[in-house]
């Protein structure tokens, strides 16, 4: 059997940690080709080549694929389908919005954010914001598939695949790019950071938020926030964590002034070691952490703030 794994790019370059962990996912489902789709893919080709587990990589390059457009992927990504069993990429905005079109235009279903692969047809995915989980079999010729990475490690570097070029298909020109927008941080990304500092609704304000980045900014993490407090403004969407949001599982999530609704939870209940602040001692959010600290977080994050050293690591 053969896999088709939809890279994402990142500025020219294999947006690495995502890719390979869905890569994990998809060796077990036989060989696999990833797909590189840009309009000059050259360096995120041969990054793909140097993952191991890798059979091939397939490069299509057309200026219809600059711009990572859903459409004229969807359409490539059709185009090459009678040759695979299995269709995956992982669970990022960029691929829910490519794979759905895949499925329609095969006339099947999507299997999205699969947590564990049991054999080619049987799968693992979270429902119920991750207070349950359903195992899926699926009949489908083709299976779509998109993965939730943070359920899979990473693979080594060290392979050698080949390189393979081909044509992008025509553009169904049903879309069109105007510009890219993008927010550049020097701190770590969200969904592959080791550490995590996130706030809640109990921040009170933005202002007071800050003390979350400044904190955040110490430990050399990247800075997260409940629906609560995206909501209310104190921080951007691209923060929110959560069932609504971005699901991450870092080696450490502080998580400060949040109660922890369920749908928080579904998005960090995976992280190794949970550290709560809240000054609620019923709050929810104690029951998954592993320590907590029930105080005022006006004096405890200035504090811990304070104490942290210039370099923190865990």
């Amino acid at each position: 059997m053969s896999v088709l794994l939809l890279a994402e790019l990142s500025q020219g370059h294999l947006a690495t940690d995502a890719v390979s962990k869905a890569l994990s996912a998809a060796l077990p489902l036989g060989d696999v080709h990833i797909l590189i789709a840009s309009d000059d893919g050259q360096d995120a080709a041969a990054e793909a080549a140097s993952l191991q587990g890798v059979s091939k990589v397939i490069l299509a390059q057309h200026d219809s694929l600059a711009h990572g457009l859903a459409e004229p992927i969807a359409a490539l990504i059709f185009s090459l389908a009678g040759s695979y069993q299995h269709i995956i990429a992982p669970s990022t905005a960029f691929s829910k919005n490519i794979l759905p079109r895949v499925a329609a235009l095969l006339d099947v279903m999507v299997l999205s954010d699969i947590i564990a692969v049991h054999d080619v047809d049987t799968f693992d995915r979270p429902i119920f914001a991750g207070n349950a989980i359903q195992t899926v079999i699926s009949s489908d010729l083709v299976k779509v598939l998109t993965v939730r990475t943070t359920a899979f490690k990473a693979v080594e570097k060290g392979g050698k695949a080949s390189i393979e070029m081909i044509v992008g298909v025509p553009d169904p020109e049903l879309s069109s790019w105007l510009e890219d927008i993008e927010v550049v941080s020097e701190r770590p990304d969200l969904i592959s950071a080791k550490i995590v500092v996130s706030g809640g609704r109990g921040m009170g304000s933005k202002e007071n938020f800050d003390a979350i980045i400044q904190l955040a900014d110490k430990m050399g993490a990247a800075v997260g926030a409940s629906r609560a407090a995206v909501d209310l403004g104190y921080a951007p969407n691209d923060w929110q964590v959560g069932q609504t949001g971005k699901v991450v599982a870092p080696d450490l999530y502080l998580a400060v002034g949040i109660s922890g609704a369920i749908q928080h939870l579904a998005g960090m209940k995976d992280s190794k070691i949970i550290v709560a602040i809240n000054k609620d001692e019923d709050a929810p959010i104690f029951k998954v952490a592993d320590y907590a600290l029930v105080g005022d977080l006006f004096s405890v994050v200035p504090e811990l703030t304070e104490k942290m050293g210039t370099e923190f690591s865990i």
